[in-house]
């Protein structure tokens, strides 16, 4: 059967008003509360568009209000949508003067500690008027729903998002200098043998997954991995590395910094593919607006192919044996 598409004349501005404060407040009463009208009017406008999207938008519970995959999909569609009239009719009533605009841009924490915060600065010489707003969560895949421009660690994915790959991430083995020479001369398999190891962890995957991956692909059958210390970020993981404490697998792009200074090394040229990079990824519609499209176009200056990173790791020497 065909469906019909709702005709942009009777769209219903006040129920979509009404289901974005409650979703952003998670509560009736405080949606109703923010935006001046009774609850049970706000109730009515959410009811209505229910009723016209033929599905539920909220699972209502005694002591939870949360968003229905339905509603997941709308709300992001319907903020900035809401969002882009409010700019523009900022940009009409104040004829041309210059009108602060706010990105939410998403990145992973060890991308925007190592590589993005030092110098979002730049950005902000040139774009003055765009303010960003940083949001870090910890994980792989998709970004956040309500979110304009994102930097995520994952796997290629198919989607109706817009996505640039930054770079293929390939990672090697990382220590403090100190390290590297006590062992040197030692093989691969003999020197992870007689180090502590550093772990990264990621979501969805085995505790030791990176160093697991690592041995496998580099031929190291029966060195064991499933020992050491497990931190949430490569960052942490790399501090920890760099007090002269154990050896890590870490992306060298987002340590090049580090490495070229001397205060890690990489002291193996074996390194582990897995499938991941940093994509930057933007919703179709984004690109028509001017702040995406000049922070888009930034980002990819600045790291796109790895860009960010592109120096030559110190070697000490050590055998690749």
């Amino acid at each position: 059967m065909d469906k019909k598409a709702i005709d942009r004349r009777w769209l219903p501005l006040n129920a979509l008003r009404a289901f974005e404060g409650v979703a952003k407040h998670g509560s009736f009463t405080a949606a109703a509360n923010a935006l001046l009208i009774s609850q049970s009017a706000l109730s009515r406008h959410v009811i209505a568009l229910e009723r016209l999207t033929g599905v539920q938008l909220f699972e209502r519970r005694p002591h939870a209000l949360t968003l229905t995959r339905a509603g997941q999909h709308l709300l992001p569609a319907v903020v900035k949508s809401f969002d882009r009239l409010e700019y523009a009719l900022d940009d009409i009533r104040n004829e041309g003067a210059p009108v602060q605009r706010t990105l939410r841009v998403q990145m992973p924490p060890s991308f925007a500690v190592q590589l993005a915060v030092p110098i979002l600065r730049d950005f902000r010489r040139t774009c003055a008027d765009v303010d960003i707003d940083l949001i870090s969560p910890y994980g792989v895949g998709p970004p956040l729903g309500d979110i304009d421009v994102a930097v995520v660690y994952s796997r290629p994915a198919v989607s109706d998002l817009v996505t640039d790959l930054l770079w293929s991430v390939r990672q090697s083995v990382v220590c403090h200098p100190a390290i590297a020479a006590t062992h040197a001369g030692k093989g691969l398999a003999a020197f992870i043998q007689a180090n502590e190891l550093i772990h990264v962890r990621i979501a969805d995957a085995p505790r030791h997954h990176f160093w697991k991956e690592f041995v496998r692909q580099n031929g190291l059958a029966g060195v064991d991995v499933e020992r050491g210390m497990v931190f949430d970020t490569a960052v942490l993981a790399a501090q920890y590395a760099l007090g002269g404490q154990g050896i890590a697998v870490l992306d060298t792009n987002l340590f090049a910094e580090e490495i070229r200074t001397g205060r890690l090394v990489k002291p193996f040229d074996a390194t582990l593919d897995d499938g991941y990079g940093y994509y930057l990824i933007t919703q179709p519609e984004g690109l028509s607006d001017t702040a995406i499209a000049l922070f888009r176009s930034w980002l990819i200056g600045r790291f796109g192919s790895g860009a960010a990173a592109a120096v030559p790791p110190v070697q000490l020497a050590v055998s690749n044996e």
